[in-house]
């Protein structure tokens, strides 16, 4: 019987555990052994006990075995005396075990317990558990060996139900992750192979649908119909390879093919075209014939750039971007959405915690009369002050905030802030017209909060005139309000507040319905306005449509018929300028007058002996 583990031949000399009498720690060899074998209860126990057992002298020899011992290795117990012990449970093939047997020999150690797997003579494997103890003074050991191969077995059979899906018959969670950080150590891409790693991620599109109409039970079958069609996928990508991609089932409809030292991403992309064709081809079970799709997360990188839970993270992202890409697809992880996603999620985080550190400033951008330049008002615009990010424009969070609902103490802070600004200048300017101040107010805001409440209170506070405050919500918000919407923007008007529908054009554009809304004020989106950039006297110009001149100018004399006064957003030229007043829009709002500025510098265009305009091309223009 021998060992299957490779490992140096055993010899019966000092390299192999024997001790010789040049050792200054050995004593020649004595013989109270054999004098106590011989006595008849010591021969007694250690014949009859069902534990298979030898004696081993100082050298590591062999002078004693049991029947049991000789069954073991299926040979008389006399034939086995003389033999090195070592030997016959094949302890050299592992340095560690070998190391603590030696150091028994030398009486270093107190004992030594391992496991090993043997060859019986019969040509079956089986597991034996090793255990070597001192005898006595007399420096021999007692070697006792017991068969667990049933036992060991049935450890194999639990492992495999542990890591294995019941449904599909794939490897589960855990033994995906277990091969996943296995692959990942270094020392298993170091030695060999191309050093990268590559993972499809997918699910199925529409499995809630099966199971909810067709039973749970049909949607077992289209589980394990699914996992039978993605590991002839991974047989088929692994022919003429070392190893073909570990197929896994994570949970639900979700599963993973790992391709192990990948060759990069074309063979990820191939393996995500065949793993999506074969799913789409039409199931048949048991007579249902069931159709569905996958959206799939391919990674593919170097091993020694990432980890377990990176891969995952980066698979489930480019997942999730599949699904929203429309589904029936694949996508490759890129670096650059995910780190503009990471931001979002940064961001998205410390909405709230920012408002109360007072992260946020506003900025102001004049509104100005369209027949004599003078400034009228101002539009209050939030920026972002963010620590890391630095100072970030509203486009950037403010679709977060509406999503979390923190635009409401946002929205709040704002609110209050512009009021408390605008009654700021009015009472350090006595001698000018006070000027309005437009605040931005998304539809949660009117939703989940008191809004009339709170503008009663923010005037009451501010000591602000509600004819001076202007708020300003978008075309697809007041457009078809109803119930609280539309009672909360009749209170508002019925206390003096103005109320602006902002980017005009853009949704319904159903001038009609605002007879019915109390609409103070339009803001034409600046897509109308950019319509108007043509230069008459501008060389080689192309002249625009005339229809959008004509449209822009219905829209103002409809509103102006309503009592609605119109701002045109985004005028950056004379031209614009010039044409918008030749049709009688009223106020006009853009770079061409300034861009949004500080609180300090409107302070400036209304302090005294400060011009208020200046004349560019007989268009009043207000200087930032």
């Amino acid at each position: 019987m021998s060992g299957t583990s490779e490992g140096p031949a055993p010899a019966a000399d000092l390299d192999r555990g024997a001790v010789t009498e040049s050792d200054d720690y050995a004593s020649p060899r004595t013989e109270p052994l054999t004098a106590r074998a011989e006595s008849p209860p010591y021969r007694s126990v250690f014949t009859a006990a069902p534990l298979a057992m030898a004696v081993v002298d100082r050298e590591g020899l062999v002078v004693g075995a049991n029947d049991g011992f000789g069954a073991l290795f299926g040979s008389p117990p006399g034939e086995l005396t003389g033999r090195i012990a070592a030997d016959l449970v094949d302890l050299a093939s592992d340095a560690r075990n070998w190391h603590a047997y030696r150091e028994m020999l030398r009486g270093r150690e107190a004992m030594l317990h391992c496991t090993r797997r043997l060859k019986h003579p019969d040509g079956q494997s089986m597991w034996i558990q090793v255990t070597v103890t001192p005898l006595g003074q007399d420096g021999c050991l007692l070697m006792s060996l017991t068969d667990i191969s049933a036992h060991r077995e049935l450890q194999g059979r639990l492992r495999h139900l542990q890591m294995h899906d019941p449904v599909t018959r794939l490897p589960n969670r855990t033994l995906f992750f277990e091969r996943l950080t296995a692959t990942l150590e270094a020392e298993s891409y170091e030695e060999s192979g191309t050093g990268r790693i590559g993972l499809c991620y997918l699910d199925l599109d529409g499995f809630k649908a099966v199971n909810d109409t067709l039973g749970h039970r049909v949607g077992d079958r289209l589980l394990a119909a699914v996992a039978e069609r993605l590991t002839r996928c991974a047989d088929e990508a692994g022919y003429g390879r070392t190893s073909a991609p570990l197929v896994a089932r994570l949970g639900g409809d979700e599963f993973a093919l790992l391709v192990e030292d990948s060759t990069g991403t074309e063979q990820l992309a191939d393996l995500a075209e065949a793993v999506l064709e074969a799913v789409q081809a039409p199931f048949d079970l048991a007579g249902q014939r069931v159709s569905v799709s996958a959206s799939i997360g391919v990674v593919e990188r170097r091993a020694a750039d990432t980890t377990a839970t990176a891969l995952m993270q980066a698979a489930d992202t480019t997942l999730y971007w599949a699904k929203a890409d429309g589904k029936a697809r694949w996508t490759l992880f890129d670096p650059e959405r995910n780190a503009h996603r990471m931001t979002r999620q940064a961001l998205a985080s410390t909405l709230r915690p920012a408002i109360e550190r007072d992260e946020f400033v506003l900025e102001y951008q004049p509104l100005v009369g369209m027949e004599d330049g003078r400034l009228r008002g101002v539009e209050a615009l939030v920026r972002w002050n963010h620590p890391q990010f630095g100072m970030l424009t509203p486009n950037r969070f403010i679709g977060l905030a509406e999503e979390d609902g923190s635009i409401v103490p946002l929205g709040r802070w704002i609110l209050r802030t512009a009021c408390r600004q605008a009654r700021r200048w009015q009472v350090d300017h006595p001698d000018e017209p006070p000027l309005f101040v437009s605040v931005n107010v998304a539809v949660r805001q009117v939703w989940d909060s008191d809004l009339v409440a709170d503008v009663a209170e923010t005037l009451g506070e501010t000591g602000l005139a509600p004819q001076l405050l202007q708020l300003e919500l978008t075309e697809s918000a007041v457009m078809g309000s109803a119930g609280r919407p539309l009672q909360a923007l009749q209170a508002l008007s019925g206390m003096g507040v103005r109320i602006a529908i902002d980017d005009f054009g853009t949704g319904y554009s159903n001038l009609a319905y605002l007879s019915r809304l109390p609409v103070s004020v339009l803001k034409l989106d600046g897509s109308f306005v950019r319509g108007f950039q043509y230069e008459s006297d501008k060389e080689g110009a192309v002249a625009p449509n005339p229809a959008d001149e004509v449209v822009v100018e219905a829209m103002i004399q409809l509103a102006h018929r309503l009592g609605i006064t119109v701002t045109a957003e985004c005028v950056e030229t004379s031209a614009q300028a010039s044409r918008l007043r030749r049709i009688g829009c009223d106020t006009g709002q853009g770079w061409l007058y300034s861009r949004p500025v500080s609180p300090d510098r409107i302070s400036e265009l209304l302090g005294p002996g400060e011009e208020h305009s200046a004349r560019a091309g007989g268009q009043a223009v207000v200087k930032p």
